[in-house]
């Protein structure tokens, strides 16, 4: 080989394997904390994809705000109905409501990440995922008493009646949580633990609907149908809140940012 080569390409090696080195340790890693930092990763790919959502939404509000713009215009000018601006104004309302559903969105993913990082397991804990798989075997278990125990049967015979949509929406629920349950074996991505994660959690909520359901065809529970609609206005007037607040704080900060100091162009002199 030529010698002024060699001497040229004598660093490529070392750098090679010292890449090499330093790959293998970052596997290595990696596969020792991929297990406990799951429900973390899973949580970071939730804000990730919120993000992304709320930058569309607010792309959708800003052409909406256009089209309405220019529509009025053309109504201005007698080129438009009123049909149409009213049109235009309620594809605004739509997109304004979208954009603050998906600001809340990443509020709400963000909380759930930095309590995703505290609750990191130690090693000698079970991995997010082992504990994830007990909760899913969890409402399974209650599930089948009802579908074991006579007395139960006899109580709640709604619970093992597949023509109530209570009923039907928690074996459907049964059907995607274990979908996603198998598609979460061996080495296990983010997507694929939040996929998971929200299968069971949605198996969890509709378990609970479908004993209540059960429960109050027995008369043993009055439906809370009214006081689901009132904590549910409750949460949206909360959530329009805290926008309106998190507003009036930003206009503040960019006042006061912006703000003539005293001295200023006393001291540009």
């Amino acid at each position: 080989m030529d010698p002024v080569l060699l001497a040229e390409w004598w660093w490529v090696a070392p750098s090679v394997i010292a890449a090499g080195t330093v790959g293998v340790i970052g596997v290595n890693r990696q596969r020792k904390t991929s297990g406990r930092r799951l429900a973390f990763d899973a949580a970071r790919h939730d804000l990730a994809t919120a993000r992304q959502v709320a930058a569309e939404k607010r792309t959708a509000l800003k052409i909406a705000r256009a089209d309405y713009a220019r529509v009025a215009a053309e109504r201005a000018a007698q080129r438009a109905s009123a049909e149409q601006v009213a049109g235009a104004r309620r594809m605004l309302r739509e997109r304004e409501r979208d954009a603050k559903a998906a600001a809340a969105d990443v509020r709400a993913r963000q909380v759930r990440l930095n309590a995703a990082r505290a609750a990191i397991p130690p090693a000698s804990a079970p991995r997010p995922i082992e504990r994830l798989r007990a909760e899913h075997d969890a409402v399974v278990a209650r599930w089948m008493q009802y579908e074991t125990d006579p007395a139960l049967q006899i109580a709640y015979p709604a619970m093992t009646d597949v023509k109530r949509p209570a009923t039907a929406a928690y074996l459907r629920a049964v059907g995607q949580a274990n979908e996603t349950r198998r598609a979460a074996e061996g080495r296990i991505t983010a997507a694929e633990f939040a996929a998971y994660r929200d299968a069971v959690a949605e198996l969890e909520r509709a378990f609970e609907a479908a004993e209540h359901a059960a429960k109050v065809q027995a008369g043993e529970s009055p439906s809370n149908q009214a006081w689901q609609d009132t904590a549910q206005d409750m949460l949206s007037r909360s959530a329009e809140a805290i926008d309106r607040a998190a507003g009036a704080a930003a206009s503040a900060l960019s006042a006061w940012s912006n703000r003539k100091r005293p001295g200023k162009s006393d001291d540009r002199r």
